[in-house]
């Protein structure tokens, strides 16, 4: 199993988070409602399921739910493009959190790595 003791020491975690933290300061309640539910939902399940998925207790287990939210990670990124395209969000801030996206699916791929060999 990993060596992590708790979840909120997991880079990726901490980092989606923050992301998930960010969207729901930028996405507000004016926009369109669909729109801000899905994406939502989708960066809240970034962080759970690492989370979710390091509690499993075994190492198969934390990969499924990390690929669970690598998978959430890549409908963020999309549904930030389509929020700068919108102009739902400035484009800089829309720029900024796709980076941050892009940023934990490559930590999450490297923890899968970790987790692997």
């Amino acid at each position: 199993m990993a060596t992590f003791k708790t979840f909120q020491e997991i880079q990726a975690y901490q980092e989606a988070y923050s992301l998930c933290l960010s969207v729901y300061q930028e996405i507000k309640p004016k926009y369109d409602f669909g729109f801000m539910d899905q994406i939502r939902r989708a960066v809240v399940s970034i962080s759970n399921n690492i989370a979710e998925g390091h509690g499993r207790q075994t190492d198969r287990e934390f990969i499924r739910f990390l690929y669970y939210a690598k998978g959430s990670c890549l409908e963020v990124s999309s549904m930030l493009q389509l929020a700068i395209d919108l102009d739902y969000i400035p484009k800089e801030i829309g720029t900024e959190l796709l980076n941050q996206s892009c940023t934990i699916k490559h930590k999450i791929n490297n923890l899968i790595k970790y987790l692997k060999s």
